[in-house]
């Protein structure tokens, strides 16, 4: 099934635009969800919102958005004061910058989205997209979209582009704010993970190696009480203490467990003359035809 375009843009940089059309890169699969059931009757339930000092409920009708600015104090806004605040969609997704590729932390990106060349678009679309993989460089940008203000990168990727929609620098939290106790490895142990590393280690990532075994497991589950069986529940196991481990003889035991990548088959090292000539098979004598045996008797008569 061909995909959807779900928009319309212009991409512009300096004073090229290139007409685009914008397409979900990514379709996670739906989590299977479940709604509450009153237990007693089966019934679904409905939730209810109640004022906390009132202790009544409250319909849709009655509820605003407020904002809490100090303990149980807040300022109210009306839908039409917030669909003030939001920021107005223009279609355009504007370059500011060019920056190397590799200078993105991935920890920044969020959604992506693919690009496609709309009417009028196949050139400049191939001139950016050209230009920025023989830069190494990737764009920077500014899109407005659903209320929001949003910074992407565009880079080239097979011949296409993909938008991807950027983090904020204060939606990251700095790896400073978490505590990691200063320690150092050893030669012998680092040499050893260098060892399973390679062991395990392969030249591209292939993502149909990996499926979501818990999803496939709550599908198995759904799929037997659909049909009036019952499921087992395994007890949970009993938590230990804190286990201490041998780093050394666990580095060994996994070079053991890990799979072995395939040795290609190394060709022979050609032969000396000594070695050729040792190898030569000895010439078999061959029996001989009608026509030879008929020229070794006039030879004999001869003599």
């Amino acid at each position: 099934m061909a995909a959807r375009s779900i928009a319309s843009l212009t991409v512009t940089f300096g004073l090229v635009s290139i007409p685009v059309k914008l397409y979900s890169a990514t379709q996670p699969r739906a989590g299977i969800s479940f709604n509450l059931i009153h237990k007693g009757c089966g019934s679904r339930l409905r939730q209810q919102y109640f004022c906390i000092k009132e202790d009544v409920p409250v319909e849709r009708a009655d509820m605003v958005k407020g904002y809490e600015f100090a303990k149980d104090q807040y300022v109210t806004f009306s839908p039409e004061e917030l669909k003030e605040l939001e920021e107005k969609g223009t279609g355009t997704v504007e370059i500011t910058q060019f920056v190397p590729e590799e200078k993105i932390d991935p920890i920044y990106y969020d959604k992506a989205y693919y690009l496609a060349p709309d009417k009028g678009g196949p050139k400049p679309y191939a001139l950016l997209s050209q230009a920025m993989k023989r830069t190494g460089r990737c764009a920077l940008a500014r899109w407005a979209a659903r209320g929001k203000q949003y910074i992407v990168q565009l880079r080239p990727v097979d011949g296409g582009l993909v938008m991807q929609q950027l983090l904020y620098a204060d939606e990251v939290r700095p790896i400073s704010e978490i505590e990691i106790p200063p320690a150092e490895a050893k030669e012998p142990e680092l040499k050893l993970a260098e060892q399973l590393i390679e062991q395990i280690a392969a030249e591209d990532f292939d993502p149909s190696l990996y499926e979501d075994e818990v999803r496939k497991r709550i599908e198995a589950a759904v799929e037997k009480k659909v049909e009036g069986e019952e499921i087992s529940v395994s007890p949970e196991p009993e938590k230990g203490g804190a286990q201490i481990i041998d780093l050394m003889a666990a580095l060994r035991e996994s070079l053991n467990k890990a799979p072995k990548k395939p040795t290609p088959a190394r060709a022979a090292p050609p032969a000396t003359p000594a070695e050729a000539a040792e190898r030569k098979p000895a010439k078999r004598a061959t029996a001989a035809g009608p026509a030879a045996r008929a020229k070794a008797g006039r030879t004999s008569k001869d003599s």
